[in-house]
């Protein structure tokens, strides 16, 4: 059985997209999907390339029992082709995504993360950099509840 494979997708690749493949990954981790379910995270620009998740993005996270980790990375052509389901956070990212992917074909599914968003009418996960500590919370219940739904899809698809 193929696994299913998930690339979350934000401007810089430290604080959103990191917290969406953490909090995915703690939800996968605590339904025993390891080896059905995986995810990435990535960015549409270069800036923060080898970074850390944004220590405040962290914080938080960690406040949830939640635990980020690993470099930023922009995204690649091979990503899309790699990964099964790419998922941005805002509708820049979106489009973004949308103009950086291979001309010739390729077979993920591209789609904006708010679409698993239940609890809320959001239609961009707000970024919370220029923000204060309020901002990552907000983006973390976002995140939670989408990636609650994200499983679901995912359940579906590893069938």
């Amino acid at each position: 059985m193929r696994v299913y494979k998930i690339l979350f997708v934000c401007m810089g690749n430290i604080c959103r997209s990191p917290a969406a493949e953490a909090v995915m990954k703690h939800l996968i981790d605590n339904e025993e999907l390891t080896s059905k379910i995986e995810c990435d995270s990535a960015g549409t620009i270069s800036f923060h390339t080898g970074e850390p998740p944004d220590h405040r993005m962290h914080t938080a996270a960690q406040n949830r029992n939640i635990q980020t980790g690993g470099q930023a990375r922009q995204i690649q052509k091979s990503d899309y082709n790699e990964f099964d389901l790419i998922l941005t956070m805002d509708e820049d990212n979106y489009h973004n995504v949308q103009s950086m992917a291979p001309p010739t074909s390729y077979t993920a599914e591209i789609k904006k993360f708010c679409n698993f968003i239940s609890e809320s009418t959001e239609t961009e996960i707000p970024d919370p950099y220029y923000g204060g500590s309020k901002g990552f919370e907000i983006v973390l219940d976002l995140l939670e509840d989408g990636c609650s739904s994200l499983l679901e899809y995912a359940r579906k698809k590893i069938k």
